[in-house]
């Protein structure tokens, strides 16, 4: 009586398809499918792109543009 049977899975699904539709179900299976696949490649990527060298960054340029200027720069400059 506390475990739940084939019987019970098969009204809950009959239900579920009553209430959304075959339509709107195959369509959240696919873009569930779409949204791993792309959570996969993703990942793909991001282990790939680690094993380049990260830029050194004293040797990157900054552009100086009119949001740049008033930002602060993370290192502490002692006043003189």
């Amino acid at each position: 009586m506390g475990s739940i049977s084939i019987w019970h899975w098969l009204i809950v699904l009959l239900v579920v398809v009553l209430i959304f539709g075959t339509k709107k179900l195959r369509n959240m299976g696919s873009d569930l499918g779409g949204a791993v696949k792309g959570f996969k490649d993703g990942m793909k990527d991001g282990a790939a792109g680690e094993e380049k060298p990260a830029a050194d960054p004293a040797k990157v340029t900054n552009s100086a543009s009119a949001a740049d200027r008033n930002t602060i720069d993370v290192e502490a400059r002692n006043k003189s």
